[in-house]
């Protein structure tokens, strides 16, 4: 590996360093067991709750009030249902007295994404014509999030459609970065990333097809999984009247650690109502369970794609560690097959999904404007124009591509463990409300589109694989940075494990300032 020169690691000076999950802060300000929930892990608040040194019902009221005090900056929980989550704890709270505990997030106080269902709580997916929707039924997670012992606080914001790395729509309104107002959360779980990062809440849930945990988890400091693709449910996160699954799509945890992820993974990975007759999930034991020996492959940059120096040097500083801490680490093992390629399959498997019930208007609209693309046009705006009417053959063809390439990672993963890589391109930029197509992102010296940013997230998501996104510090401007871990189909214990591994060598998690007790 090539050594990188500057800073290892760079923080604000004014950054809280928060402890892991073994360890939450100390405060003197609440009124529990010197413990100051707000930044502490939801595996902590369990087991703080399980020995009764803070109650469900204190622990609620604790982030209702942070809601009520803080939100105000950032518009992050934008649907509260907090009379039921305080009924919710109360219960908790008397199951336990009974010595019943739900499960391992007994008590735990949470928020879940907008477009999921709530029973009795708005699901809109940011679309106006759905603003007075309620959902009659939990999601198939919500479900399993409340039987192991979670209740619902709110909702987090979304952009309209989830179709942005901002979060913002006419009903709810803008989703602000706890670490600097001014910039983006990510999208489309930018809510879900600023509640987690600013302390509003012990645990999230999200989704994920375009980078939609792993971006927001990224811009705003924490972890994210995006699970290998049908091991969690989906049913209950559809737009309304849509009961299918999109391909590519998944759900998956945010937390404020690892640890956290897996956790909440493993209360609802498992068979949907359709497969749950006839198929078991077992997913494999991480691969290492320390760094040393541990076989990873690292993709600081790639040619075609503008990414920002500061991103890269930060995948190879990473490298670098991991190297000194035993690690055997490469920088030039890559999966066999053409990046561009594989870009191009994962642009068309992605815009060709998510079609079901959309109107024929909508429709003929996208085929007019893709038959007048100039034939020789390959840039990613016009893969993904075309891909919005492809022909079931054409299709064919991508899903074809897609499992070949599922086939070369299989391979690459014989030699490796897993592969880190950047999430996006920048850190956490401005909020731009412009249309799409008039939006123009400095890259350092690059200007680029809206459209060219998703190479990074696509790697995973095409072929499945899980991925598994966590700080590894700040930038010199003083805004976190996210890398990705990237683990064979099934190896979503391994990626946490690593992520868990790495924040014990650089830390993990820290505050934004401003958001303290």
């Amino acid at each position: 590996m090539n050594p990188i020169s500057g800073p290892d690691f760079p923080g604000a000076p004014d950054g809280a360093a928060v402890p892991s999950c073994d360890s939450p802060i100390a405060s003197a300000r609440t009124g529990f067991s010197s413990q100051e929930p707000a930044f502490s892990s939801a595996t902590d608040l369990a087991r703080l709750i399980r020995r009764k040194q803070v109650s469900s019902l204190e622990l609620t009221r604790y982030y209702i009030e942070r809601i009520e005090r803080l939100d105000k900056a950032l518009n992050a929980v934008v649907v509260r249902d907090f009379e039921r989550a305080l009924e919710a704890a109360k219960s908790s709270d008397q199951s336990l007295a009974r010595g019943h505990r739900s499960g391992p997030l007994h008590g735990v106080p949470m928020t879940i994404k907008e477009s999921f269902d709530v029973s009795g709580l708005p699901t809109t997916w940011g679309v106006p014509e759905h603003r007075d929707h309620l959902a009659r039924h939990d999601a198939t997670v919500v479900e399993r999030l409340k039987a192991a012992g979670a209740h619902v606080l709110g909702k987090t914001n979304v952009p309209l459609r989830l179709g942005d790395w901002q979060s913002y729509n006419d009903i709810y309104g803008t989703t602000h970065n706890p670490w600097d107002t001014r910039r983006s959360p990510g999208g489309s779980s930018g809510g879900s990333a600023a509640a987690l990062a600013a302390g509003l809440t012990g645990l999230e849930f999200a989704s994920d097809i375009g980078g939609s945990i792993r971006n927001p988890a990224h811009f705003c400091g924490v972890y994210g999984h995006k699970p290998t693709y049908a091991i969690v449910p989906t049913l209950g996160h559809n737009p309304l009247g849509v009961v299918s699954a999109p391909d590519l799509n998944v759900v998956g945890p945010m937390g404020r650690c690892a640890e956290d992820l897996a956790l909440a993974l493993e209360v609802v990975a498992g068979p949907d109502r359709f497969r749950s007759s006839g198929w078991k999930l077992e997913l494999p034991e991480p691969r290492a369970r320390t760094l040393r020996g541990l076989r990873v492959a690292i993709w600081p940059q790639e040619d075609f794609v503008a990414t920002s120096v500061e991103i890269s040097d930060r995948v190879q500083e990473v490298g670098e560690m991991l190297a000194r801490a035993g690690a055997a680490v490469s920088d030039l093992a890559r999966p066999g097959f053409d990046p561009r390629e594989s870009y191009d399959t994962y642009l068309s498997l992605l815009a060709s999904a998510g079609l079901a019930k959309l109107s024929d208007e909508y429709y003929s609209l996208i085929r007019k404007e893709a038959a007048e693309l100039d034939a020789d046009d390959e840039s990613p705006l016009a893969v993904l124009m075309r891909a919005r009417v492809l022909d079931h053959r054409s299709w064919a063809d991508h899903d074809e591509a897609r499992t070949r390439h599922r086939l070369r990672w299989r391979a690459f993963f014989d030699d490796w463990d897993v592969l880190i890589c950047p999430v996006s391109a920048t850190t956490a930029y401005e909020h731009d409300h412009r249309p799409k197509l008039e939006r123009v992102l400095a890259v350092d010296t690059a200007r680029t589109l809206h459209y060219e940013h998703y190479f990074w997230v696509g790697l995973a998501t095409a072929a499945y694989l899980p991925s598994t996104a966590f700080p590894c510090g700040l930038s010199s401007a003083g805004l976190p940075i996210g890398l990705q871990i990237i683990g064979p189909e099934y190896g979503d214990r391994t990626t946490i494990e690593v992520a868990r591994l790495i924040a014990r060598e650089l830390g993990g998690f820290r505050a934004p300032p401003g958001f303290g007790a």
